[in-house]
């Protein structure tokens, strides 16, 4: 079952990445437009900041929020501080990696010490 999910997941993400290649390359260029925007990055940032678990887990609306105005007060900072538009992308991705990463750290800890 686990191998049928992980074939399921490896073949869509790699359609999706040659769907990526094929719309650059017929429009000449990609913008953060394609493809929705920067909602999925927000929403899951959103959550992922807030302290809901990538892997499956329990997460409560408030804390989403919360994620949400870390999100929102990164974006607004730097639009003050007058940095591109990549900038802010690349420092959203950032904290969200770094949030994701704690969280798959503190979850490989948890299962050692048997707090499954």
């Amino acid at each position: 079952m686990l191998r049928v999910k992980l074939t399921c997941f490896v073949m869509t993400g790699t359609l999706a990445g040659f769907a990526g290649l094929l719309i650059a390359s017929r429009n000449n260029s990609v913008s953060t437009s394609t493809g929705g925007g920067t909602f999925l990055l927000f929403g899951v940032g959103a959550a992922v900041i807030g302290g809901t678990s990538l892997f499956g887990g329990k997460g409560r609306v408030s804390d989403a929020v919360i994620g949400g105005v870390v999100i929102t007060v990164i974006a607004n900072g730097m639009g003050l501080l007058r940095q591109s538009t990549g900038n802010v992308y690349m420092i959203t991705g950032l904290v969200l990696l770094v949030a994701a990463s704690v969280d798959a750290i503190s979850r490989r800890r948890a299962s050692a010490s048997g707090r499954a």
